[in-house]
């Protein structure tokens, strides 16, 4: 089980109130949201490996150096020579390296490498796995990793853990027209203003479902572009050419990576906390309660 971790400690930051506090008053139901959805995906699902996936790079430079507006508009501050900051609520971003420093007490392997983002961590585990493998994340951009023949799914949250989606093959065909090894493409030809992607202009996702249906993949269609005999309409042809640019480097970008220098981890599911003392000291500090002790519950069973 591969965690999209910034993605299920946003849900529960905005999915549990700020009430939940530690006891000097700072907010931290980001924490205790994350551990619940830990504790109901290893109660419902009982994987045998668990990865809490983390973003080392939210916004990597060989991604905006081939597509400039690549997440330009979830930029908080440019400091010149600085990395760029994600926005992040104010209240959120102190609660990151409290889950980091539990995570990492409690033995769940984390994961981030520099240069990468977390959708590229999960890429790769996925890519060197040797069994099935469930993909619990809020953002469809993982959509393209299913894959029917390697036991590869997306549990995506509709309302909290405790109501997942479950998507295969089958579930992206019903809804997209297309397999996972065509949502990658159909997210590029379409566009996603939430991750700066122009996407080609005209082409929206029934139309792109179209195109990948008749011609394959984006080669195929670009083929078809060249070719006179090729069934597209004069608009879809003007418009796919003059997207060329754009179309040669959006499969690099949207495609998440496969060969990330992964470090050596123990990705077993832990039974007994990795490092009991500074959890307990954790626990006192931040006043994590019922969430902590219900994990390491049910972890123990």
């Amino acid at each position: 089980m591969l965690l999209d971790t910034a993605s299920l400690y946003f849900r529960a930051y905005f999915g549990v109130p700020d009430s939940v506090k530690a006891p000097d008053g700072t907010p931290v139901n980001a924490v205790r949201g994350l551990l619940d959805f830990i504790d109901r995906l290893v109660k419902d699902h009982r994987p045998e490996h668990l990865v809490a996936c983390m973003d080392a790079d939210w916004r990597p430079q060989w991604r905006v150096d081939l597509i400039p507006t690549y997440k330009a508009h979830r930029v908080a501050e440019e400091h010149e020579g600085a990395p760029d900051e994600e926005e992040v609520p104010d209240t959120l971003a102190p609660q990151v390296p409290v889950i980091e420093d539990v995570l990492d007490a409690i033995g769940i392997a984390r994961v981030g490498v520099a240069g990468y983002e977390a959708d590229d961590v999960i890429g790769t585990f996925t890519a060197r796995a040797g069994g099935p493998v469930d993909i619990v994340t809020g953002d469809r951009d993982l959509y393209q990793l299913v894959d029917d023949a390697r036991e590869v799914r997306v549990l995506y949250p509709v309302k909290g853990v405790g109501t997942l989606q479950l998507t295969d093959e089958a579930a992206l065909r019903e809804k997209y027209g297309v397999d996972g090894r065509g949502y990658a493409d159909l997210a590029l030809l379409r566009g996603d203003p939430s991750d700066g992607l122009p996407g080609v202009a005209g082409i929206g996702e029934k139309t792109a479902a179209k195109l990948l249906a008749e011609f394959g993949d984006l080669a195929g269609i670009m083929a078809a572009v060249d070719d006179p005999r090729a069934k597209l309409t004069p608009s879809q042809r003007r418009r796919l050419t003059e997207a060329r640019p754009y179309l040669a480097v959006a499969p690099k970008v949207v495609r998440v990576a496969d060969d990330v220098p992964l470090p050596d981890v123990d990705t077993a599911l832990p039974h007994t906390p990795h490092d009991p003392e500074a959890l307990e000291a954790l626990t006192h500090r931040w006043g994590l309660g019922g969430s902590l002790q219900r994990l390491l519950t049910t972890l123990a069973a």
